[in-house]
Order: structure tokens, then sequence, then C-alpha cells
């Protein structure tokens, strides 16, 4: 059962650690390239910003974003702001996302995100701390996939693998952390099951996408590949 107040305290605090981090930079470390293909950090701070805004958005019942190619051109134009202004739009949208989700509401009901997707309103929180914390690593700025919380490493592992079930690409699999957490996934193409076993950071990373699986230990067939997320 989704905690929507527990995770909007930790959005706050992922959001304060992304902050201090960009008050440190200059626009040479801004306009370096991110892990994202074809982004720099630039890119990521301003999607950040424009995620927040979208996710307030979603719980007031509106669209995420007016269109795909806004939310494009929002962050291409975005990308090439000022450190000052990348912070303040980083930290205003936050406090908006925030001041949002203080608002009376029905935590329970079902809301849309982008291409039709639902959720409950409960796990919107959820979803904008993935974004923090992720693309604080896409940064590529020292915070590793093995720096995030425990506690939001399983429960994004639970996440994805719950997405990619029945998905008509992957197979049954078997995923287990070295701690001996398990989690199944796929199951919805032919095949033989097949078992993936590796560090919690390792498993998180090859799921989103993060790392392409080399450090894992695979039995009963290839390592499943993944539709991007």
């Amino acid at each position: 059962m989704m905690d929507h107040a527990h995770d909007l305290g930790a959005v706050r605090e992922a959001t304060d650690r992304l902050l201090g981090e960009v008050g440190k930079w200059d626009e040479a470390a801004l306009a370096e390239p991110s892990r994202l293909p074809g982004w720099s950090r630039g890119h990521v701070l301003a999607h950040l910003s424009r995620n927040a805004d979208a996710l307030g958005n979603v719980l007031r019942g509106l669209p995420m974003y007016a269109s795909s190619e806004t939310r494009d051109a929002d962050i291409a134009s975005g990308a090439t702001r000022s450190p000052a202004e990348q912070l303040a739009d980083l930290r205003e949208s936050a406090d908006g996302f925030q001041a949002v989700a203080a608002e009376p509401a029905d935590w329970s009901r079902t809301v849309t995100l982008r291409n039709g997707v639902t959720d409950s309103a409960s796990r919107v929180p959820f979803r904008r701390l993935i974004e923090l914390e992720i693309h604080h690593v896409d940064l590529d700025v020292g915070y590793e996939l093995e720096d995030l919380p425990a506690g939001f490493t399983e429960r994004e592992i639970a996440f994805l693998t719950d997405r990619f079930t029945g998905h008509p690409d992957v197979p049954a699999t078997r995923v287990t952390a070295e701690d001996g957490r398990t989690w199944t996934t796929g199951g919805g193409a032919e095949g033989p099951a097949v078992s993936v076993r590796g560090t919690a950071a390792d498993l998180l990373g090859w799921l989103a996408g993060r790392r392409d699986g080399s450090t894992l230990t695979v039995t009963g067939g290839p390592l499943p590949a993944l539709p991007p997320l």
C-alpha cells in the first residue's frame, strides 16, 4: 500500500540532495554531457523541473503535458539556462509540486499520466521520487545506483518488475538479489524461465536501462532484453 505522506517526505530529501549538488555548478559543469544520450546535464535538470509541474497537473486532474512536442521543446529551451536559473526553476517547481500535494484530496482516486497510463494518486509522489533519484544518477556527478537509499532501490525493483510482468517480449524471469530477495517478471514471451541474480544496484540498473546487465548471473537462457521505459 502506498504511503503518499512518507513518499512526499522522501521527495523533499531527494530534492535537497539534488539542489545541494546543482548549487556547486558553474556553466561549464552544467553543459557537460549527462549519461542520457544526447542530453546535457542542463537537459536533465530542465526535464526534472517540467516533470514536477507535470505531476502537479496530474494531481489537479489536468493533462500531464500540453503535448509531447511542447514537453520536448520546453526541455530543449531550458537546457541552456544559467546555473542560477536552473537552480531557481528546480526549487520553485519542486515547491509547486509539494504545494499541490498538500491540498486536501482523495489519494485513492485514479489519475491519468502520459499516453493514457493510469495509476492511483497515492503513487504519484513515488513516481516523482523515481525521477529525482534515477536522474540524479544520470547527471554523472558521483551519485551512483549504489548510493540510492536501500528502501527506494527495493521499491523501484518491485515497481519495474511489476511493469514488465506479462510483457509479450519478456520471458518468465525470476529476479534475485544477493541477500535473497526475489521478484518475478515477464511471462508474456514463449520460452523457458530465466533466473537473474546480482546486487540490488545492478538489478535496478538493468531493469531501469542504466546498465547492460553484464555483471548479473543468468541461468536458464540469455539475459532478457527489456523494452525501453
